[in-house]
């Protein structure tokens, strides 16, 4: 049998580093340190108690060093850090000879992947990106669906992402567009990737709505126009068929046809994890035109709401909560 990969997991308080480790132990490998400036990580006791934990960078870095000099391989190092730290970190994991995993958005300006791929080129590692719904058995089938349609048949879409976010959001990295790059890269980065998969690259982007705790807009794709808009806006619910109660609702009309999505995440950062140690993971490469997206909309001037829109555009927008604050 393989001996168990090795890996390093950075940011390992965050909501999402469950599912890594999680992905880590169901793969049958080992997490051998964590680093999170939080000391909130009891959750590693479910899975590695007895990872070297770290809450100073520059220690976690000497210990990572000092695996090297003891000819100890780390494989991979694992990043589930706040978006903009993605870039430095995924040059650390390169420089310390793993290969790297990398929760979305990989970077939040395309440039940042050039640079990355020159690194990449000069580095014994690979990065990764973890594109979750390029697993998802009903996204899978979707895609072959279209494939096997006719090639001049363009479709009509309406993409809406709708989940609850409370104050502590917007005090948070997550509310800082410098550092999250704002509700279209933290939240939709995941649908604007699925889409351009499945329906082929953009060939034109109409920004009609972008702020604190929403964006919405119009795409050209090469097979598709879609109307997308995504809100963090827990009142938004109500004017949706989301159920009373209802934390989160995703839809996906297609032709008006309701194409349902919303179960089988569960597993899929393990199925990534799997699909990566066995050298088909998504690379940066694969990443580009999603991260091209997000940037184009984060720098765009929103266009007035005419022609083609997403009706949920016109919902009541709630005032940002520290704008009392901060007069």
């Amino acid at each position: 049998m393989n001996a168990p990969k090795t890996f390093a997991l950075i940011g390992a308080a965050g909501y999402i580093a469950p599912r890594h480790m999680k992905a880590i132990k169901e793969t049958s490998n080992t997490l051998v340190a964590a680093y999170d400036p939080h000391d909130c990580v009891g959750i590693l006791d479910q899975f590695f108690p007895a990872t070297a934990f770290f809450t100073e960078f520059e220690r976690f870095d000497r210990h990572i060093e000092k695996l090297r000099y003891q000819q100890s391989d780390l494989d991979y190092v694992s990043i589930c850090s706040p978006n903009y730290l993605h870039d430095a970190h995924i040059r650390f994991g390169l420089r310390a000879g793993a290969h790297v995993i990398c929760e979305k958005p990989t970077v939040l300006n395309p440039w940042n992947l050039d640079a990355l791929q020159q690194l990449e080129s000069e580095m014994q590692g690979a990065v990764y990106n973890v594109l979750q719904l390029r697993l998802h058995p009903q996204i899978i089938a979707l895609k072959k669906r279209v494939e096997s349609a006719a090639s001049t048949e363009v479709f009509d879409i309406d993409l809406t992402y709708l989940t609850s976010r409370g104050n502590w959001y917007f005090a948070s990295w997550k509310g800082d567009e410098q550092k999250s790059g704002g509700v279209a890269s933290n939240i939709g980065v995941h649908f604007f990737d699925m889409l351009q998969w499945i329906f082929g690259p953009v060939q034109q982007s109409i920004v009609h709505q972008h702020s604190h705790d929403r964006a919405a807009g119009f795409l050209v794709l090469q097979r598709a126009r879609v109307r997308w808009f995504l809100s963090i806006d827990p009142n938004v619910l109500q004017y949706s068929p989301a159920k009373p109660q209802q934390t989160v609702y995703r839809s996906l009309q297609i032709n008006n046809e309701a194409f349902d999505f919303s179960d089988g995440f569960t597993d899929l950062h393990t199925l990534s994890y799997a699909s990566i140690l066995k050298g088909k993971g998504f690379a940066l490469s694969d990443v580009r035109l999603a991260i091209e997206l997000v940037h184009q909309i984060r720098t765009s001037q929103v266009s007035p709401i005419s022609g083609d829109y997403h009706p949920m555009v016109k919902c009541p927008q709630s005032p940002h909560p520290f704008s009392r604050m901060s007069k």
